[in-house]
């Protein structure tokens, strides 16, 4: 089942001292029954090799694919040369990180506070990925930007960013509802971004509402990656991770049955969309639980 969660949903407990990556990956694979993590790197607290390769035994004794890397400080456009330039080496060091690791991509930001770039800070941009793209390619994984805060939440930036990259190594993380507009722009890129997507990010007022609509939208355009849950509150992270995964869960499940009983065959063999499944979505345990879709990491 191509489920997982980002590590970023447990960042007050990481903050009290109560879970580190090592946790986070058991808590993946016996509490929620995961095959797969979603490593933040603030849950990294070195890129050294002999780190990493503890955390690579211990997601292969768990049995568990890296779905994604999510990596911060290391936006490439900063404004402060200095900053772009650590960031630089950051965002090298991680990529190298996700070689070792086995990651199937790795999400760096493209930078840059304002609602679009400017001509230089575009050029940058596309550079850097581009040169990220190969590397990444090279080894088998891919890399690339997320929707979730500066000229990236605006679709027709990240449109023009993703066309000007133009290399087999680069796609989107798409955190679903992330982006700038209106309620209708927001629904609108969601489903134009969809071929183009390489990881998903799902916060709690996308599982709590139109959460299947959205899954399938990624389905129908043939994403084959990671649903991946994201929580933001710092607060009963184990309990409200657990109803994420849950609704997430009951829509795969759906999903699974139907096409069991031949129902998306024999619906495409008709030339119809596959239907989607009813979900069952679980009770919440804290039903005044924050859901904020546009959290910067």
């Amino acid at each position: 089942m191509k489920l997982s969660v980002l590590s970023y949903s447990f960042r007050g407990l990481l903050g009290a001292g109560q879970m580190d990556v090592f946790g986070y990956l058991e808590s993946c694979r016996h509490r929620y029954g995961l095959g797969a993590a979603d490593i933040w790197n603030g849950f990294l607290p070195t890129t050294d090799e002999d780190f990493l390769y503890r955390v690579k035994d211990a997601l292969d004794e768990r049995d568990l694919e890296l779905a994604d890397l999510c990596v911060d400080r290391a936006h490439v456009w900063d404004d402060d040369p200095q900053v772009r330039e650590s960031n630089h080496r950051n965002a090298l060091a991680h990529l190298r990180a996700a070689e070792i690791l086995g990651a199937r991509f790795v999400r760096i930001d493209a930078g840059s506070r304002r609602d679009t770039w400017s001509d230089a800070e575009f050029d940058h941009i596309v550079s850097r990925y581009q040169e990220y793209a190969r590397f990444a390619h090279e080894r088998g994984f891919k890399t690339g930007a997320e929707n979730h805060w500066g000229p990236e939440r605006h679709w027709p930036e990240l449109r023009r960013l993703y066309l000007a990259v133009d290399h087999p190594g680069f796609g989107i993380s798409c955190h679903l509802g992330g982006w700038a507009g209106s309620p209708q722009e927001v629904a609108e890129a969601d489903r134009r971004v969809a071929p183009w997507v390489c990881h998903t990010h799902l916060p709690w007022d996308i599982t709590e509402g139109p959460l299947e609509e959205k899954m399938v939208t990624l389905r129908d355009a043939g994403y084959t990656g990671y649903y991946s849950v994201e929580h933001h509150s710092a607060q009963r992270e184990y309990a409200e991770v657990g109803v994420q995964l849950a609704r997430v869960r009951a829509v795969l499940d759906g999903w699974r049955v139907l096409a069991a009983d031949g129902v998306f065959a024999s619906r495409e063999a008709a030339g119809a969309p596959p239907a989607a499944a009813p979900a069952q979505p679980a009770p919440s345990p804290n039903s005044g639980a924050p859901g904020v879709s546009t959290v910067v990491r």
